[in-house]
């Protein structure tokens, strides 16, 4: 699965549109990054982008988009409300999909290292990326602003993690951080009143409320030995929060910033405010997301709610999506429209023709035609999904059937399972076809001078392997999934055991004619160790599938009589 983050630089102009659409177009000249969204502000004379994409791509896009910001933008004319200490003020990078905190920080230092050694700009890692505790703050890194910087610098406290220690009156100096997503998020009340939605507010955010005596409004606060106000901490961590009065809808809503989604997801914060309303005798009425979310927020809140049903979590992308918006009533303002709030929707190639798109006819139709793809390794890949699928089903009615209330848990895991090994057949299929177009493509490179046939020879040699690997991990993906079918065709619904003897034998299909596109592009590869590895792997996983099928399909003629 693709690897996503999110960058969002602040550059110091927000009121020369000229100047930021020069930056954002050298933001778009680099391929596997989408922008999303470019936020000018006037009085802050700053403006917020946001790109997203896979990161070599958007690491590459954010330094191209700080040198033309350096070209372009003179910090010794700027002047704005907002604090700031150069043209690229920050420019934080946040994980989105399948990547790891750890692996952002080192992409953030890549970047950081990169403006500071080729622009010769001061950098401060800060948050994650920090390389000291006293740097994680970005209001501590930035403190004294452009204006101090030139006696900055010069203390050894404050020597850039890269670049010179050396005073760019033009473009400043630059925070470069890794930090989680944040989320701003509302909910909403069935009151105008600010007042309670603020003490709603205070009741959930992370910083609470300051404490007073006697009456909590009226009360004197009361403070710490160092003359400090002593707060009362809210009940959720990583969010903030007030209330506000919402003139458009007639309506006050909880505003929350949820600053780190790993620790107080979307479906907690709702629920928490919901509860707290309740004891004030408020309603939450739904929600709405300002900006975007990440895709697994909503999935996850999509379980969250089944569950609570006692219902199969084992469901499509689709069902859990359409759950979660329900659930939290984010479509109770307005429709909420998953591709364009998503993010991994918003980045998505709407130009590429998947497979996996078309009907059923034009599946068949497009197998059929004259082209050699898709071939072989693509329908196996779909007969493992159409194999998988009956699996799940079977997992799916055994959950919700009735008497059988006290194992819907366990019927909902092998859904979940299965789920998982579906999705990523689906890939597959696409992927093959891919794989096959690697190839021809490898055989079209010119192959004039040796530099050429090498290289040439080298494309060809990576392409026929990936041509092995692709149906390799069909082959794993559809004798896993027969797990699912042994299961049901023990312990499921028993009116569907003969559609779990559907399954595995269509596993067993996607098992072997997988092997047989291994065993065919081996013929190309060169790499005598890596094809005898894969093809003694894949006949060992072709043999356990015949043998698990045989199983399987004894248990359910036994059944059937």
């Amino acid at each position: 699965m693709k690897k996503l983050i999110e960058c969002v630089p602040n550059f110091s102009e927000g009121n020369d549109m000229g100047i930021i659409r020069q930056i954002t177009d050298e933001i778009e000249t680099v391929e596997g990054v989408k922008l999303l969204d470019v936020d000018p502000g006037k009085a802050t004379n700053r403006t917020v982008v946001t790109i997203v994409g896979t990161p070599d791509e958007v690491i590459e896009a954010a330094f191209k988009a700080v040198k033309k910001a350096s070209q372009v933008i003179d910090m010794t004319r700027h002047k704005g409300e907002h604090p700031r200490m150069g043209a690229t003020d920050v420019c934080p990078l946040v994980p989105v999909a399948n990547i790891t905190m750890e692996e952002t920080v080192e992409y953030a230092r890549k970047l950081a290292k990169r403006i500071g050694e080729e622009l010769e700009i001061p950098v401060y890692c800060y948050e994650n990326a920090a390389f000291t505790p006293v740097r994680r703050n970005l209001a501590t890194c930035r403190s004294g602003e452009y204006e101090g910087l030139p006696e900055k610098l010069v203390k050894p406290e404050w020597k850039p993690d890269f670049g010179p220690a050396k005073f760019n009156a033009r473009s400043g100096a630059t925070a470069v951080g890794a930090r989680d997503f944040l989320v701003a998020y509302n909910i909403n009340l069935n009151t105008t009143s600010t007042r309670r939605a603020n003490s709603i507010a205070f009741d959930i955010r992370e910083r609470g409320r300051v404490k007073r005596e006697g009456d909590p409004i009226t009360g004197k606060i009361v403070l710490d030995e160092k003359g400090n106000k002593v707060n009362i901490p809210g009940s959720l961590k990583a969010v903030k929060g007030i209330g506000w009065y919402i003139e458009e809808y007639g309506i006050a809503q909880i505003s929350l910033n949820l600053t780190n989604i790993s620790i107080t997801p979307v479906h907690v914060a709702f629920e928490e405010a919901s509860k707290k309303a309740a004891e004030r005798g408020i309603r939450v009425t739904g929600s709405e997301l300002v900006g975007l979310i990440p895709l697994k927020a909503m999935l996850e809140a999509g379980k969250y709610f089944l569950k609570k049903q006692n219902r199969s979590v084992g469901v499509s992308q689709s069902e859990l999506i359409k759950i979660a918006v329900k659930s939290l009533g984010l479509d109770d303002l307005k429709p909420f429209k998953p591709e364009e709030k998503i993010i991994e929707f918003m980045i998505a190639d709407d130009n590429s023709k998947k497979l996996v798109d078309m009907n059923l006819s034009a599946f068949a139709d497009e197998t059929a035609s004259e082209s050699p793809a898709p071939g072989g390794g693509s329908i196996s890949a779909y007969v493992g999904v159409l194999g998988i699928s009956l699996g799940i089903m079977v997992a799916n009615l055994s959950s919700h059937k009735r008497g059988w209330d006290d194992h819907w848990e366990t019927f909902s895991d092998w859904a979940e399972k299965g789920q998982t090994i579906k999705d990523e057949l689906l890939h597959l299929v696409d992927e093959d076809t891919k794989a096959f177009n690697k190839i021809m493509d490898a055989f079209g490179l010119p192959k004039g001078s040796e530099s050429e046939k090498t290289l040439r020879k080298q494309a060809i040699q990576e392409a026929s392997k990936y041509a092995m690997e692709v149906p390799f991990r069909v082959m794993q993906k559809a004798f896993d999934s027969m797990d699912v079918m042994k299961a049901m065709a023990e312990t499921g619904n028993p009116n569907s055991v003969s559609d779990a003897g559907v399954g595995a034998l269509c596993a067993r299909t996607a098992v072997r004619g997988a092997f047989m596109n291994v065993r065919i592009n081996a013929s190309g590869v060169d790499d005598k160790v890596f094809v005898n590895e894969l093809l003694q792997k894949g006949a060992d996983l072709e043999k356990r599938a015949k043998e698990l099928e045989v199983e399987i399909v004894k248990i359910v003629d036994q059944k059937i009589g």
